[in-house]
């Protein structure tokens, strides 16, 4: 409970976090963000690492000066097309069997099973719009790769939604995040983007859940 409340907090706090870890660790902060996104798009069994905040909070200081905007969205944009690519190998290589195992404490079959309900209905183009929704977009290309989608595609749609996801939102924290009322309810800001994030996926599943009743 202590780590989970601890996590709230660094999430809900993403600003002073960072900036923390920006005063400590200088350019290593870099490969800690490098490493934070290829984990959250990468690892099937860290869905929870925070995303579309974080990338947020990156362009609010990157505007400031204490980040390299440039330098930023490249390297961001790298982890995030790395990472999938790494997510999309593992299920090409587990194969359907993923399906048919068990609750475990870090892999939940109803997640991969909302992926797979994504796919029916948008095909390929649920690797762009997952991007914008959490838990989905790390499910996704492993889910791409268990149904042996060729890579080709795959990899077609996914720098499409891989650059737009890190480009709109660390932009949106560059040129938003220092005005005055954003900058000092920073907390708010960031519950209002995970709001919008899983906004989608509420209502598709409150869809789902009408038709079947």
């Amino acid at each position: 409970m202590e780590l989970l409340l601890h996590g709230v907090d660094i999430l809900l706090h993403l600003d002073k976090y960072l900036d923390i870890m920006i005063k400590t660790m200088g350019l290593w902060s870099y490969v800690i963000l490098f490493l934070i996104i290829f984990c959250e798009t990468g690892l099937v069994v860290t869905p929870v690492l925070p995303g579309d905040s974080l990338l947020f909070a990156v362009g609010t200081f990157a505007a400031i000066g204490s980040f390299d905007i440039t330098l930023a969205l490249l390297l961001l944009t790298t982890a995030a097309l790395a990472g999938n690519t790494t997510n999309y190998c593992i299920g090409n290589y587990l194969g359907p069997k993923v399906f048919q195992y068990e609750d475990s404490r870090f892999l939940k079959k109803k997640h991969l099973e909302r992926t797979h309900q994504f796919y029916e209905k948008y095909g390929g183009k649920t690797i762009i719009i997952a991007r914008f929704i959490p838990v989905v977009r790390t499910f996704a290309p492993f889910v791409a790769g268990i149904g042996r989608m060729t890579y080709r595609k795959f990899i077609s749609y996914d720098v499409i939604g891989g650059t737009s996801w890190i480009f709109s939102l660390t932009l949106a924290g560059y040129f938003f995040g220092n005005i005055p009322v954003v900058r000092n309810n920073f907390s708010v800001v960031v519950m209002a983007i995970i709001a919008i994030s899983v906004m989608p996926g509420v209502i598709e599943f409150l869809r789902h859940r009408y038709k079947k009743a």
